[in-house]
């Protein structure tokens, strides 16, 4: 792969993984628009490439939430701890999406591939966090539930649909649940951590059986562009959310769902 595109998919992964736009959408897009879209867009260069730059990202979301990371950790033996609590709703949240993927990973059905899929689906899911975020938001971290977060756990699944966005089906639950919008954005960015681990480890063999050392430089690269360029989307949402709304998110999710749509069906991609 170039190295132009490889920097392009990085920084791409990085600033679009923790915003509700869907990361794995505009990868999806990029592999088009580079000239790799040939109707089938899961040839496997693309999803190996696609993985390391999420890991570049699991390494960003790591390090902002350092905090919560060391609070969950020294609760694993306090069973009454806010730290083995916050592990707790984040484990029971993660497992429907690990069961949905590996799932899919059998069946592997081929419309998942296709980018129409990922405008239709940014254009509904978009409309869909305009009016969950019309909810009321005078809930906290403290507030969820392990029955809040199983049923934001069920929704991620769907995010496994390009153009759905990981971020944005989880944040949108939380505020149909009435969270507040850092609160939302949070516990969204702290899900990222199982979900983005899972399809890295699984990605990790890949590379090492490609025995392809170039690839293991080339994903290396990656990894740390993803790294930085996600750590300041983070620090950036964080900032915005904590002032206004998700509005610019919905308006651009709707914009790029109709543009593509229209290259689409207007047969220039």
């Amino acid at each position: 792969m170039p190295l132009y595109h490889i920097i392009v998919l990085a920084v791409i992964q990085g600033i679009t993984e923790f915003l509700p736009i869907s990361s794995s959408g505009h990868l999806v897009l990029t592999h088009a628009l580079f000239g790799n879209y040939v109707g089938d867009l899961c040839w496997k260069t693309n999803r190996l490439m696609d993985v390391a730059v999420h890991v570049g990202t699991l390494l960003s979301v790591l390090l902002y939430f350092r905090k919560d990371i060391a609070m969950m950790l020294g609760g694993i033996t306090k069973p009454q701890s806010t730290g083995f609590k916050l592990s707790g709703k984040i484990l029971i949240a993660s497992l429907p999406v690990m069961i949905a993927g590996f799932i899919l990973q059998m069946i592997q059905p081929s419309f998942l591939c296709l980018l129409q899929v990922m405008a239709w689906m940014s254009i509904i899911f978009g409309v869909l966090l305009y009016f969950a975020d019309k909810m009321n938001d005078g809930r906290t971290m403290q507030d969820m539930t392990l029955k809040n977060a199983f049923f934001i756990g069920l929704s991620q699944m769907l995010a496994l649909i390009p153009g759905v966005s990981r971020s944005g089906i989880t944040m949108t639950s939380a505020r149909f649940l009435g969270f507040s919008r850092i609160a939302a954005a949070r516990f969204s960015l702290l899900l990222s951590i199982i979900a983005i681990s899972g399809a890295g480890l699984l990605t990790s063999f890949d590379i090492i059986n490609t025995d392809n050392i170039d690839l293991g430089f080339d994903v290396l690269f990656a990894v740390t562009l993803s790294f930085i360029a996600g750590y300041i989307a983070i620090s950036v949402m964080m900032h915005w959310l904590s002032r206004a709304t998700f509005m610019p998110f919905v308006i651009y999710r709707v914009i790029l769902g109709i543009a593509l749509l229209g290259l689409i069906y207007g047969g220039m991609i």
